[in-house]
């Protein structure tokens, strides 16, 4: 069993031996991750459903503590208070310069294996593809690429090119191993939708949950509630409890939340293809209406149809380095090409 593992959510110290720093630029250390750090969902000790509401019990006092426990508890939340969760609160600033900016970004993943490895050949044929040493491969290597406001960029590539996890260190989610990311812009991120739900809370509910943790205040979201819920189209279902949900209704729930907050920059992954036809379409003129609002979309799909007819520029990406940018047709033509040698080479293989 194969186990890729990236750095860890928080934000690490700058080393003084690295020539190149991984980091995010973020907003005043002082702004909250929350709005209201104590409306948060409470679950119920004998086993019923947790509900949002205010916290009845105090933070723990930190004066009770060992001295050496009270440094460990402050220099972790110390930590969160750096990491990239607070690049999504980032106001937009110029709108003339970059919404996304990325520098010789690179991610390298760690390869926990269990003794029984049955892939062994694969995994070092692996590693020395990616010039990396024992127990660890790059995902990227010096990514480096600018999305203006306005601009819709496509992201293409093979299965395992690195596409997901360039929209996760974007998103803030894996912490890069070096490069530098500058978010300019409130960012909104739809890589798995509904995955940050709360099983036990209705759908209703998740929505005021959300909105919380896109820094939304209560009464913006209550005023975005209606609308939310009428996009989302999952009828009586809202007021269920989201474990009770199909993957589609997770997910169109979750798109309709991400596009309600009006983001500068929004992610997309794999996304657009959820639910039915007719939420389809009303996925597409939403994002396009995003884009029309002087937004920044990143898009990876392996739709051509979507790249050539949304986005007004792709990128190329090949075992985690840009290959190509340009306008999206030549970008798919060439995309084509290569599949279609890569292709013949594995059929011209001996068996």
């Amino acid at each position: 069993m194969v186990l890729p593992v990236a750095g860890p959510l928080r934000c690490s110290r700058r080393r003084p031996d690295r020539r190149v720093t991984a980091t995010h630029r973020r907003p005043d250390q002082g702004q909250p991750l929350l709005p209201d750090p104590e409306r948060l969902p409470i679950r119920d000790l004998r086993g019923r459903p947790a509900r949002l509401d205010r916290a009845r019990r105090r933070a723990r006092d930190l004066d009770r503590l060992p001295a050496r426990r009270r440094l460990v508890l402050q220099a972790g939340r110390a930590d969160v208070r750096e990491g990239p969760l607070t690049v999504a609160n980032q106001p937009a600033g110029d709108s003339t310069a970059p919404a996304i900016e990325v520098t010789g970004l690179g991610v390298r993943y760690s390869l926990r294996l269990t003794r029984k490895n049955t892939l062994r050949n694969s995994l070092a044929h692996l590693v020395r593809r990616n010039g990396g040493g024992a127990g660890h491969f790059w995902a990227l290597r010096d990514v480096s690429f600018r999305v203006v406001h306005g601009e819709s960029l496509a992201v293409i590539g093979p299965n395992g090119a690195g596409k997901s996890t360039l929209l996760q260190s974007l998103a803030g989610i894996i912490q890069p191993t070096e490069g530098e990311i500058t978010i300019r812009g409130r960012l909104s991120s739809l890589l798995t939708l509904g995955a940050g739900f709360d099983q036990e809370l209705s759908g209703r509910e998740n929505i005021l949950l959300a909105g919380a943790f896109l820094g939304i205040d209560d009464g913006e979201i209550q005023r975005r509630l209606e609308d939310i819920v009428a996009f989302a189209d999952i009828g009586q279902f809202i007021d269920a409890a989201i474990k009770t949900y199909s993957s589609g209704m997770r997910a169109r729930l979750g798109f309709a939340i991400a596009t309600s907050v009006d983001p500068d920059i929004l992610l997309l992954d794999e996304v657009l293809a959820t639910g039915d036809q007719v939420f389809r379409a009303k996925s597409k003129e939403r994002v396009l209406e995003l884009a029309k609002g002087a937004k920044a979309i990143v898009l990876v799909t392996h739709d051509m149809h979507w790249v050539t007819e949304f986005c007004n520029r792709a990128m190329l990406i090949e075992h985690g380095k840009v290959i190509a940018e340009g306008q999206p047709e030549e970008i798919v033509r060439l995309h084509e090409t290569r599949s279609e040698e890569a292709r013949r080479s594995v059929a011209a293989l001996p068996a």
